[in-house]
C-alpha cells in the first residue's frame, strides 16, 4: 500500500502505524487546515508534506519547503518573507520571499522547532492574517497558502521551557500527525529494501543485490536511528562497494551486527626466528585461520554450513580446514 505521484517517491509501507498516517493524508490532504508533522529525523516527513499537497485541491500550484534550521536567523526572514530593495546592506535589488512564492499552494516549514522568537511572532501573524511585510517594505502582502510544519522536537517541552510561542504552537497544532520511527514498524522494512534495491540497482546500473536471511533478520533487529533515511543509505552503499549479488552479515558494519572480527594474533617474541631475525608467517597466519574459523562457528552456533558460507567458502572446504588445524 502507498501514496504514488510522480512528483515524489512513493510512500512505501503497510504496517498498521504507518496505515494510520495514510488515513490521516486522506482526510487532510482537501482541507486548508494548518498541519504539524511530527517525527524523528529521517522517517519522511517532507514525503508526508508532499502527499498531502499534491493529493489537494493546490496541487498544480508550488509546493515550497523550507528548513527553518539550515538558514541563519538574520537570513531565515528574508528567506520567508522578502525584502525591498536598500532594506539592509547587501539588498541591492528587491526580492520575493519564499510565502509569496507559494502563493494558491502549500509553503513547508521544516524544523519548525529551531525558529528564534523573533520570528516566531511574525510566523504567527501570517497565520492568523495570511498578509505580511517586506522587510524595509510598507506595503503589505496578501497570500493564500496552506502551511504545514514539521519538527523532530517535543514542542510541548519547548513551549513550557520558554523557548517557543504557545500560542504559535496551537495555531500549528490543528492537526498534528505523528510518523512511526522505523524499529516501531519492522514490517516495512523488507518492502521498504526491495524499493530501494530496485531504485538505485536502475540508477547505477548495476545487478539488484540479494539479502540473505541472516541479513534481514539484522537489519529487522536493528534499532535504525536514522530510519528510512538510514535505510536507503545503508542499501545505495551495499550497492556501490559489493562486487557481487548477495549480501552477508560481514558485508555491514560493525555497529549493526554487534560482533567484531578477532583481531591478528599479537607476534610473541617466541614467533621470531633467531636464525633469520623475522616473524613465522605460516605460524601466525594460521593462527589467525584458527580463529577465524572458530569465530564463524560460534558465532552460527555450531551450524557448519551456516559458518561456511559466512566465511565465503563450501562446508567441505570448512570441515578440510578444521581437520588440518586440528579443531574439533
Amino acid at each position: 500500500m502507498g501514496i504514488d505521484n510522480n512528483n515524489f517517491p512513493q510512500f512505501i509501507g503497510t504496517s498498521k502505524a504507518i496505515k494510520h498516517v495514510y488515513e490521516l493524508i486522506e482526510k487532510v490532504s482537501n482541507s486548508d487546515s494548518t498541519v504539524l508533522i511530527l517525527g524523528e529525523s529521517g522517517t519522511g516527513k517532507e514525503l508526508v508534506a508532499k502527499n498531502i499537497h499534491f493529493r489537494s485541491a493546490r496541487a498544480e500550484k508550488p509546493f515550497i519547503p523550507v528548513n527553518c534550521g539550515a538558514i541563519p536567523t538574520e537570513l531565515l526572514e528574508s528567506e520567508l518573507f522578502g525584502h525591498e530593495k536598500g532594506a539592509f546592506t547587501g539588498a541591492v535589488v528587491s526580492r520575493v520571499g519564499r510565502f509569496e512564492l507559494a502563493d494558491g499552494g502549500t509553503i513547508f516549514l521544516d524544523e519548525i522547532g529551531e525558529m528564534q522568537p523573533i520570528l516566531q511572532v511574525k510566523l504567527l501573524r501570517v497565520l492568523q492574517e495570511r498578509s505580511f511585510e517586506r522587510i524595509g517594505g510598507i506595503r503589505t502582502v496578501n497570500v493564500d497558502v496552506r502551511i504545514i510544519a514539521a519538527t523532530n522536537q517535543n514542542l510541548e517541552d519547548a513551549v513550557a521551557a520558554g523557548r517557543f510561542r504557545e500560542d504559535l504552537f496551537y495555531r500549528l497544532n490543528v492537526i498534528p500527525i505523528n510518523i512511526p520511527p522505523l524499529r516501531e514498524r519492522t514490517e516495512d522494512i523488507l518492502p521498504l529494501c526491495d524499493y530501494f534495491i530496485e531504485k538505485h540497482s536502475k540508477r547505477l546500473g548495476r545487478n539488484p543485490i540479494r539479502l540473505t536471511d541472516d541479513v534481514i533478520k539484522i537489519f529487522i533487529d536493528y534499532h535504525w536511528p536514522g530510519n528510512v533515511r538510514e535505510l536507503e543509505n545503508m542499501i545505495e552503499r551495499l550497492l556501490v562497494l559489493k562486487h557481487d549479488d548477495v549480501v552477508m552479515p560481514y558485508d555491514l558494519p560493525e555497529k549493526m551486527t554487534g560482533r567484531k572480527i578477532p583481531n591478528l594474533p599479537e607476534v610473541e617474541d617466541d614467533d621470531i626466528n633467531p636464525f633469520v631475525g623475522g616473524i613465522d608467517l605460516n605460524a601466525a597466519l594460521e593462527e589467525y585461520e584458527k580463529r577465524l574459523i572458530l569465530h564463524a562457528i560460534e558465532l552460527h552456533n555450531g551450524v557448519k554450513s551456516q559458518a561456511a558460507k559466512y566465511l565465503n567458502i563450501n562446508r567441505t572446504t570448512l570441515i578440510e580446514k578444521m581437520k588440518r588445524l586440528r579443531l574439533s
